[in-house]
This record gives structure tokens, sequence and C-alpha cells, in this order.
């Protein structure tokens, strides 16, 4: 099976230079351009290696690093041109396997790339998430939600929207996104039957749907689980 190499980096001429050396050395190569892209394309695509810029706007590489390490434990090698020794240190100290400076010379990168790839097993998102102190969990292998230890029903499409807002706690999803993540690419133009679906959620993972503690609402974007 082919190894996938996720890139995650704002330069797009650099992403494209190692596109091309990656795939010509026989492996698939997904390119992301910005760290929420970088995110949504790890959950989907389950990478087994990535590369990780550090310096992109609005959510930098140490950031990105750490909330792959929370649902994966893929290897994650930095490839950036913050060369100093601290930064060095920093990114192995917050999870990364790896860290090489640019410019780099093409052979190392595909040697250290193999070499990652040959110690690691292949890697898996995390099978269970929890939150407020246990009292919400959520099991993907067993598709199970508990709350306060109640097991709840959902139906299929149900879980799948909840997996998409639990695998991203703390971020506003904006709904097209939270549509297309959830039900594919089919269901694009279902927006108008995400409320409702939410509702439904609500109804049953809530103490108090009107006024809910974990899916919250952001006006005019989108919606968001409550990390806490």
């Amino acid at each position: 099976m082919t190894d996938k190499v996720l890139i995650i980096d704002d330069e797009v001429t650099t992403v494209q230079l190692i596109k091309l050396l990656l795939e010509r050395r026989g492996f698939e190569v997904i390119d992301a351009y910005s760290a929420e892209d970088g995110l949504r394309k790890a959950y989907r695509f389950q990478p087994d290696l990535v590369l990780l810029d550090i310096m992109m706007p609005e959510m930098d590489g140490w950031e990105i690093c750490k909330r792959l390490r929370e649902m994966s434990d893929v290897p994650i090698i930095f490839l950036t041109a913050r060369g100093d020794t601290r930064d060095v240190v920093k990114g192995l100290e917050i999870g990364a396997d790896d860290y090489i400076s640019k410019p780099f010379d093409n052979d190392e990168l595909v040697a250290r790339i193999k070499a990652h790839l040959r110690r690691a097993p292949k890697p898996n998102m995390a099978e269970e998430l929890t939150f407020n102190g246990g009292e919400f969990r959520i099991n993907f292998m067993n598709r199970e939600v508990r709350v306060r230890n109640d097991l709840k029903h959902l139906t299929p499409k149900e879980f799948n929207l909840l997996g998409v807002l639990v695998r991203n706690a703390g971020r506003v999803v904006p709904r097209q996104e939270l549509v297309t993540e959830a039900w594919g690419e089919e269901y694009g133009d279902a927006i108008d039957s995400l409320k409702l679906y939410i509702h439904y959620l609500r109804q049953k993972v809530e103490r108090d749907a009107e006024h809910p503690d974990y899916i919250l609402t952001s006006r005019g974007v989108g919606y968001r689980f409550a990390n806490r």
C-alpha cells in the first residue's frame, strides 16, 4: 500500500516542489495550505506522516502539532526555515518526531521520511475522546456516545455530525464544512437540514437543549463543540 504524506505549508511553491519530489519516489501526497485545511485533511485521510511548517497565518505549526497529537500518533516532521536550536527543542518537546531546516537536501528529506515510516505503526485516530471530566464520552470505534454514563442512541447522520464537531472541539465549524465533512460532498446543499439535526442532537446530549453546554451556536457562521 502506498504511504500517504500530508504537507501543511502556506508556501505554494514549496509544497508543489515537495509534492513532485515525493510522488516521483512513490508516495501519495496530500497538500494543505492552511492550518484548518491541514487538520481537516488529517482527520479525513489519516496520513502515514505529516510534513509541517511553523510560520503560518491564523494558527502556527506549534499549535497544529499539538492538535494532531490529540487525535493521532502519526509521525510529524517539522520542515521550516526556523533552524534555531531552541525551535528544534521546542518542536520535539511538543510532540514532533523530527525537525528539518530549509533549505533541505532532497535525498535527506526522503531518507528521513522513510526512516520514520519504517519505525512507526500505522497511525490511528483516537478511538475515544472525553470531555468535562469524563461526563461526555464519544467512542468512534463502537460509535457510542455516553453523557453522564447514559448511553445516547444516535442515528448514523447524527453521530457523524457530532463526530465532526467533537474532532474540532473548540473551533467554530462553518455550516457548509460541517455538512460536507459529516455527510459527504453529495450533501453539500443540505445546509437547511443542519439546524434541525443540531436540534435533535441537543435534545439527546444536553441537560437543557435550549441552553446547551456542549453544542454551541456561532450566529451567522456555524457551530462549535465546547472544549471543556
